[in-house]
């Protein structure tokens, strides 16, 4: 653990029944995509319950976005780990997944059964100025911190532009690439003073680890493409294991974030399997937007629709799982390595990258919401009770989403 870290958790650590509590409101309330839970991750650990600290956060969101799986999950897993170790991250993920896991079952059922939805337009224009505030509040907040002069300043602000004029995976990709690069070059004589040898680690215990990490690569290699063909081996009487296996082996395959994983899913549950029709997938989809989690939620749904609610059970571990125990893989050796004078500007690129990014994320959010003087008053008051008076996402998400049902209905 970093010593950042250690300093914010010099009172104690939280029990595993106070995290799961903790993830548990933000599951039920981090509405807008994976950067609108990240930036509430991030406003309970670091601003109010001081668990982490900045530089914790954006190394996890910079490793998460690097590697495959959903984002906010790995981030998620990533700060329970952190905090608690492997049982830390277990609890954290379990408890910001499950509650759009019930929302989606509950939806799933009554698709199924009536097929109609209640009408939810109102409450969700409501809800998008606040998420905007949301994660405006978590740049403001990570920015005070780590921008701190005109190169960490333009690295943000490139990132920005890049992703609001062209954006898509590879752009993500390249920016977290060139930030590296970038903050390499321009940061690593601000950490001359440390030195690798620093690293608490025997040369033993090195190069045990180094041994280690290609077999477990490998492994992990060996585990995805298992999943991927297992469901061509497998009948119908199988078809649980069948979801779990395909929606694993499609987990370790996912770059860029939700959307960019919606064709790849489409091509497998549709065209390929066809589990359900193009119609459900797509009403899959919207389901999985309109929950307070990630997207890929719409996995539970494909799953209920397939083999009931042990169906969905099986899609949903399947889709966060693998991913998520490849960041905390990964996440081990980072924290072997944060010490190297090299790793250490590097990241800090990143971490001036992935401000600009979050930063980007807001304005999307923006422009997708309905402009007008509720919605701006919405964005305006919640970004004051966020700054100002260090208010819970918990009360701010729920109150705008009321104010948009009364004001739009």
């Amino acid at each position: 653990m970093s010593v950042n870290a250690n300093e914010c958790l010099s009172q104690g650590r939280p029990s595993l029944l106070s995290l799961f509590w903790i993830f548990l409101k933000i599951g039920s309330t981090a509405f807008g995509g994976f950067m609108a839970l990240i930036s509430v991750v991030q406003n309970y650990l670091v601003n109010r319950k001081k668990l982490l600290s900045d530089e914790d956060m954006l190394d996890g969101i910079s490793l998460a976005t690097i590697l495959p799986g959903p984002v906010a999950v790995n981030v998620v897993a990533y700060a329970g780990y952190k905090i608690r170790g492997l049982s830390g991250a277990i609890v954290c993920a379990v408890a910001v997944i499950l509650p759009s896991f019930l929302l989606i079952l509950f939806l799933s059922y009554a698709y199924f059964s009536w097929g109609d939805m209640p009408a939810v337009d109102s409450v969700f224009k409501g809800f998008m100025p606040a998420v905007a505030a949301v994660i405006v509040a978590t740049v403001i907040n990570m920015g005070k911190k780590s921008l701190t002069g005109y190169k960490e300043m333009s690295i943000a602000a490139v990132a920005l532009v890049i992703l609001v004029l062209i954006g898509g995976f590879y752009s993500t990709l390249a920016i977290i690439l060139c930030a590296g690069l970038v903050g390499l070059l321009l940061f690593k004589r601000n950490n001359n003073d440390s030195q690798i040898d620093s690293i608490a680690i025997s040369s033993n215990k090195e190069k045990t680890l180094h041994r280690q990490f290609p077999i477990l690569i490998l492994a992990l290699i060996a585990v995805c493409a298992l999943l991927v063909t297992t469901p061509y081996m497998s009948s119908s009487t199988f078809i649980a294991g069948k979801l779990l296996a395909t929606f694993s082996g499609m987990s370790l395959l996912l770059f860029g974030g939700g959307f960019v994983f919606i064709p790849l899913m489409q091509e497998s549950v549709v065209e390929t399997y066809q589990w359900i029709t193009h119609q459900e997938f797509i009403d899959a989809i919207a389901m999985g937007q309109i929950t307070p989690g990630p997207i890929l939620i719409s996995a539970t749904f494909i799953g209920y629709k397939v083999a009931g609610v042990f169906g969905a059970t099986m899609a949903t571990i399947g889709i966060f799982t693998p991913s998520a125990m490849l960041m905390l893989v990964c996440t081990h050796y980072l924290q072997l390595l944060k010490e190297s004078i090299y790793l250490k500007a590097a990241l800090k690129g990143i971490r001036c990258a992935v401000i600009g990014m979050i930063l980007a994320a807001a304005y999307f959010v923006a422009m997708s919401s309905e402009i007008n003087a509720v919605t701006s008053g919405i964005f305006i008051l919640s970004l004051i009770a966020l700054i100002k008076f260090k208010l819970e996402v918990v009360w701010i998400i729920p109150v705008s989403g009321l104010i948009g049902f009364i004001a739009f209905s």
